[in-house]
């Protein structure tokens, strides 16, 4: 399996691995009390999900519940950041999503895959990071894997699959994502 600085490895049956699923474990019961809170629960949202990534959030950061994830302990996130209801963020080889950022209901942000060949496909997961930089929109129902990084000022339409970096003031679109136009700042 190719490996570069910014790719992540976990082995099963390893101290790693089970570090891992003790952290999903955490995450997994902290996003239940989470999902059981309404829009009107702004205060507590932010106290939970500041629980779940280990650093208190920005007053203005928003999330609408549910909110799922694999971990949260590697989301990192800036200030002004709202998140739609549904999403989905597995974060094991990074997620940072900068200031200003707009994410639609339902989009999932995916760090993490196993190996393509068959024999190894459960014997790893593999997690690469993604970006998010200042002031992008990723509208309702986009995938992002990882590896990815979306440049400032982007919009990811809706629906699409990103496999690759988004250039900065870009508009794209699609499955997968592809440049449909620049867009003015």
């Amino acid at each position: 399996m190719p490996n570069d600085d910014r790719t992540r490895i976990i082995y099963r049956r390893t101290p790693e691995s089970a570090a891992m699923l003790a952290n999903v474990k955490r995450a997994m019961a902290i996003t239940a009390k989470l999902n059981r809170l309404t829009f009107n629960d702004a205060d507590e949202v932010r106290a939970l999900f500041s629980e779940l990534i280990g650093k208190k959030v920005d007053e203005s950061f928003l999330l609408i519940p549910p909110f799922y994830t694999a971990g949260g302990d590697e989301i990192r996130v800036g200030r002004n950041v709202f998140v739609n209801q549904n999403c989905t963020f597995y974060d094991l080889g990074g997620l940072d999503i900068a200031d200003d950022v707009m994410i639609g209901p339902n989009v999932s942000l995916i760090t993490a895959g196993h190996p393509l060949e068959p024999s190894q496909r459960r014997a790893a997961t593999i997690g690469k990071p993604i970006v998010i930089e200042k002031n992008v929109w990723i509208a309702a129902g986009a995938t992002i894997i990882g590896g990815v990084t979306v440049g400032e000022n982007s919009v990811v339409a809706a629906g699409s699959v990103v496999t690759r970096d988004v250039p900065p003031n870009t508009l794209v679109g699609g499955n997968p994502a592809r440049v449909i136009r620049s867009i003015g700042e």
